[in-house]
């Protein structure tokens, strides 16, 4: 995509709105607040990587001042021609941000970006479409599957022997949910950082591409229906034994859907019955796939049905782990639905171990921007060679009240918290702002595997 065209169409007048004398504009962007009270941040590096370090050229310039010409708004051609000519086509300006992974209370700064050429202020704001895009959604998606992950975590530690077993409890079912590609790639990956679950292959292609991550992330065979109903319902069964001849072996996992007919006849008489000493006898571990229906009552009563058949042990905690077979859930699953689910399960005495979840477009698609709020605003310009405070106090919503001035994000050790204050300010804490990019060269390179590790901590 040519990053010229890459923006909002009234971003190409604002060259000539600023104020005579104006040098430079400093912005920021934040969460404002939204459904979560912290957002994990992510994302950035991989737009720097794919529209920053490719400069632009003359092709791009003519094809911009064709299209705005035609679309009716003006177009700042000379400053585009002296970015190819001045900086080799790259765009000069800084972006400053904190480490992906980290996790940052809402109301603070997360990215400044600034213009370090002074012939070009307009510059900073014009990349904000692409710039804010690029960082609200999959921070926004790995928010909402961090906050996951310590739900199923705390039920866990509740109710298993061990939480080894966290990082593949919630599985990105998304790739088909999105609107485009690069959604499925880029929200999968941010679903990354916290789990390693995922039948998200883009995401994992994004994450060789973008954060030096040869495999991101697992799966294993599954059915879907299509491979089952296509054996016939007076077949059901022999269908389910073909899942067990494919892949079952000892130590192995086989996912298979088992409600296209009757599921609860299937986990009773075909799985728990017919097919249940093959099971046994395989050493695999069959994952049965309840597909339909209240996702709360189906688990609960699924994970009854197959103790009855397959049996359980009481872990040290004194919860039952079911024997040879395991849950996952796939459908009408989100934050709620699993709080609920593992709830059921433990009041009826079953570890949160027994069951993983699947989840869609809860995941990568139920959010917008909104979800947190976020926003990049213009706090700072250098006018006739001096800073000025540039913000927004709107008398009809105060959450949309903008921050001031040059900033910085810092971090208290002592007491573990953050806070947002002017640069300049002589803070004794640490500044966590580190500049990713600055003029064509991508400054901070982090790996998937280091930013995992700044989640968790």
């Amino acid at each position: 995509m040519n990053i010229i065209l890459n923006v909002d169409s009234y971003k190409t007048s604002h060259f000539v709105q600023y104020p005579e004398g104006t040098t430079n504009v400093f912005s920021y962007i934040e969460s404002r607040g939204g459904e979560y009270d912290h957002t994990l941040f992510f994302g950035l590096q991989a737009f720097v990587k794919e529209y920053l370090l490719k400069p632009i050229c003359l092709h791009d310039i003519h094809e911009a001042e064709e299209v705005y010409q035609l679309h009716g708004v003006p177009f700042n051609k000379q400053g585009w021609v002296d970015i190819l000519r001045k900086h080799r086509g790259y765009l000069p300006i800084r972006i400053k941000a904190v480490k992906e992974g980290t996790i940052v209370p809402t109301h603070n700064v997360l990215v400044t970006v600034e213009n370090t050429d002074p012939e070009m202020p307009w510059l900073t704001s014009y990349i904000e479409t692409a710039l804010l895009r690029a960082v609200w959604y999959p921070t926004t998606v790995a928010t909402i599957s961090h906050s996951i992950r310590k739900v199923i975590e705390e039920r866990l530690r509740l109710s298993a022997d061990t939480t080894d077993g966290l990082d593949f409890k919630l599985h990105d079912f998304g790739a088909r949910g999105v609107s485009s590609l690069e959604s499925a790639a880029l929200g999968g990956l941010a679903h990354l950082v916290n789990f390693k679950g995922t039948d998200n292959v883009p995401a994992l292609m994004y994450a060789r591409k973008y954060y030096n991550e040869h495999m991101a992330g697992y799966s294993i065979p599954a059915a879907e229906h299509s491979t089952i109903t296509s054996w016939g319902r007076e077949h059901e069964a022999d269908a389910y034994a073909n899942m067990l001849k494919q892949f079952a072996r000892p130590g192995a996992l086989v996912a298979v859907v088992s409600d296209s007919y009757d599921l609860f006849n299937a986990v009773e008489n075909i799985w728990g019955g017919e097919l249940r000493q093959q099971i046994i006898d395989s050493g695999a571990t069959v994952v049965i796939r309840p597909d339909s229906g209240n996702p709360t009552d189906v688990v609960s009563h699924t994970a009854v049905l197959l103790d009855k058949k397959f049996g359980s042990s009481f872990n040290k905690d004194g919860y039952k782990l079911l024997n040879n077979v395991r849950i996952i859930q796939g459908d009408g699953i989100n934050e709620q639905s699993i709080k609920d689910i593992l709830a059921r399960l433990q009041v009826l005495g079953y570890s949160a171990d027994n069951v993983a979840f699947g989840m869609g477009g809860a995941l990568l698609q139920h959010m917008n921007r909104d979800t947190q709020k976020f926003a990049m605003k213009a706090s700072a310009a250098k006018v006739n060679g001096k800073w000025r405070d540039v913000f927004k106090d709107p008398i009809t919503d105060f959450g949309k009240r903008s921050k001031k001035g040059r900033l910085d994000l810092f971090y208290n050790h002592m007491t573990n918290t953050y806070s947002t204050a002017r640069e300049t300010e002589d803070h004794v804490h640490f500044r966590m702002l580190e500049t990713v990019y600055e003029n064509g060269q991508l400054i901070r390179d982090q790996t998937l595997t280091e930013i995992r590790e700044i989640a968790k901590l």
